[in-house]
């Protein structure tokens, strides 16, 4: 595979990541994939490999874009594009360390996530037919991501052994291959249980090692999963608020609204640092004003 070759794809599956993980709008989608279309072109201009890039390489693509007179608003931009497609190349493995980590620019991604509303995920966990081989997996996969909050890459590489039913937990490999337990609540258990003894063995074609299957008997792809979830959010009335990583937001903002410690949550999440997890303590006190001052005679 020649480097062209390469790197489309690797973009390709940055923009899933993007849409799918990150829900990220589709005109926010379209300006990183313009800017990484920009910082490609002057890696094959250089020849450089965008796998082996250094951080003199990026600051140089830096200064050749400030020359050409972009906005600093423009230039941020650039810069979180390039932040954010590294740091894809990390989750995925494909590198070990960013090259653009050190390089001073607005926080990537620092507006407040969406949440949905805890009576907004229970319409959104009815919507599968139960009736149905498909319905019964769907609704394990939804409920198993919103009791644990992991990320959808994390759910979809699950093996059939890392849940544990009996004590209600799971291991989960995250960033980095970092292994963490999380737990499972019961709702979870009684949906995997249910899945695994009545649709999985009508899914699985030969022999997988993958908990989640298609109706291939292949693992699910992250847009795979979207489109499902997609279809149930059209069905509960929510198509515009729900993403995967919507419901790992609400559900550590739900924990935390509920008296949870940011501690735990961070373990739950797999978060290195815990001012990634802090975020969500300010979405809880943004509901507390709405509702103080929704609800308060002299607010």
């Amino acid at each position: 595979m020649n480097q062209r070759t390469s790197y489309k794809r690797a973009v390709k599956a940055f923009v899933e990541f993007l849409t799918v993980e990150k829900g990220l709008a589709e005109n926010t989608v379209i300006s990183y994939s313009r800017d990484l279309k920009k910082y490609f072109s002057f890696l094959r201009e250089k020849k450089i490999d965008y796998l082996k890039t250094k951080e003199e390489d990026i600051i140089k693509f830096i200064h050749r874009q400030s020359r050409s007179g972009l906005s600093s608003r423009s230039m941020a931009r650039i810069i979180s594009s390039i932040r954010a497609f590294y740091r894809f190349l990390v989750l995925d493995n494909a590198v070990k360390k960013s090259p653009v980590e050190n390089i001073s620019s607005p926080k990537a991604w620092l507006s407040l996530p969406k949440v949905l509303k805890i009576s907004e995920v229970e319409k959104l966990l009815k919507q599968p037919n139960e009736k149905k081989v498909h319905g019964i997996r769907d609704k394990s996969m939804m409920e198993l991501l919103y009791a644990t909050g992991l990320r959808v890459s994390e759910l979809i590489k699950l093996k059939l052994d890392a849940p544990n039913l009996e004590d209600g937990f799971l291991i989960c490999k995250g960033k980095g291959g970092k292994e963490r337990i999380v737990p499972m609540g019961g709702s979870a258990v009684l949906a995997l249980k249910k899945y695994l003894s009545i649709s999985r063995p009508k899914l699985l074609k030969g022999e997988s090692v993958f908990l989640f299957l298609s109706q291939q008997g292949r693992p699910f792809t992250r847009q795979g999963f979207w489109k499902r979830l997609k279809k149930y959010a059209q069905k509960a009335g929510l198509e515009e608020k729900v993403s995967p990583h919507i419901l790992r937001h609400s559900f550590a903002t739900h924990l935390l609204e509920r008296g949870a410690d940011l501690r735990s949550v961070q373990s739950m999440l797999g978060h290195s640092q815990i001012t990634t997890t802090q975020i969500y303590t300010h979405v809880s006190r943004m509901r507390l004003r709405q509702v103080y001052d929704k609800y308060h005679p002299r607010s």
